[in-house]
């Protein structure tokens, strides 16, 4: 096919100018190949650059190209024969690990190198450019083949999931395990649909809108609570539990419903700088805390699992709009008690 010089984008410029704008397309390096994509959804990160010209303390410095969760079908292969052929419909890996400055890290979790970059992120300027585009360029290491079989619709929510895969495995086994899960937006749902995979005997889902409780429930959620009923969550003494919210309130219910010696993984990135916590009662019930960041090879993972059937997690998208219509795409986004994972159609 004929690639374009031009093709669409959805770029944010700052805060609350967002635009579907016509950019370039990328001329490939011998290990690059070009993507048409075909599905991209918005996440929170995405959010934030459009409402406030940062996510966390990464700030918005020039007109950036959003988007990391993306699918699609390369159209030009990487002239160095790395990676898929043309016609291979391929997920996308958005991290591109690195030694930066140097500073120490598990070698065998890039996913904490300090030079690690990430499709449309502001954390370094010139800032790394996302992938929602008609056409992107992309280096061959970012792309996952996708088995015969499953649909690039199918396929959407991978990197995501991904997100929640990893989260399930910082928490250790947890078959016949008593799971509560704070925030059941996106990730906590996909995160109710991995631990259910996982063998969790019951998982309990909170959050403050009846609908992200509707869709933890189709995902596996056994029961639900409102986030505000703070005695029920305290009550439910879970063996591990998940903090998906990304707020202080979140984590202290988070404390409170954990057994004696459980455990809490932090998955939700809550606002840089000092915190509130219930750390005095983390303490006396010598609770672990956990930090769970983005992923590294647990996509493969998220991708077997769909193929085979064992991971259900078509519920968690509500919406989808053509990528022309991105800027009503990101109100409804923008709005958890209407809305879940909501998907651009390139």
């Amino acid at each position: 096919m004929t690639i374009p010089s031009e093709t669409l984008a959805v770029v944010a410029h700052a805060a609350g100018d967002l635009r579907v704008d016509t950019v370039p397309v990328a001329v490939p390096d011998a290990a690059e190949a070009i993507v048409e994509i075909a599905y991209g959804g918005i996440c929170g990160s995405d959010l934030h650059y459009w409402q406030h010209g940062a996510a966390g303390e990464s700030i918005l410095k020039a007109p950036m190209t959003l988007g990391h969760e993306v699918v699609g079908t390369v159209v030009r292969a990487a002239i160095d024969g790395s990676g898929p052929a043309v016609g291979t419909q391929v997920a996308v890996h958005p991290a591109t690990p690195g030694a930066g400055d140097g500073a120490r890290y598990p070698i065998d979790r890039p996913n904490l190198s300090p030079g690690c970059t990430y499709l449309g992120s502001a954390a370094r300027f010139p800032h790394t450019d996302g992938a929602f585009s008609k056409f992107v360029t992309l280096p061959t290491h970012m792309l996952r083949a996708l088995p015969a079989g499953l649909s690039l619709r199918q396929a959407a929510l991978v990197e995501p999931a991904s997100v929640a895969w990893h989260a399930v495995s910082r928490a250790g086994d947890l078959t016949g395990k008593r799971v509560l899960v704070i925030g059941a937006g996106p990730i906590g749902s996909l995160i109710v649909a991995v631990a259910t995979r996982a063998g969790a005997a019951e998982i309990i889902a909170t959050d403050m809108h009846e609908l992200p409780l509707a869709t933890a429930t189709a995902v596996g959620a056994t029961r639900t609570l409102i986030a505000t009923d703070a005695d029920a969550i305290a009550a439910v003494d879970a063996d591990v539990v998940f903090e998906s919210s990304g707020s202080y309130r979140g984590l202290a219910s988070a404390v409170r419903g954990a057994t004696r010696g459980g455990r809490v993984v932090m998955v939700g990135l809550l606002p840089s700088g000092e915190q509130p916590a219930l750390i005095s009662l983390a303490i006396t019930r010598e609770l672990e805390l956990v930090g769970s960041f983005r992923f590294n090879d647990e996509i493969d993972e998220v991708i077997a699992a769909l193929a085979d059937g064992s991971l259900d997690i078509d519920p968690v998208v509500t919406h989808e709009f053509d990528a022309a219509d991105a800027l009503q795409a990101f109100e409804v986004a923008r709005d958890s008690s209407t809305s879940g994972k909501v998907l651009l159609r390139f």
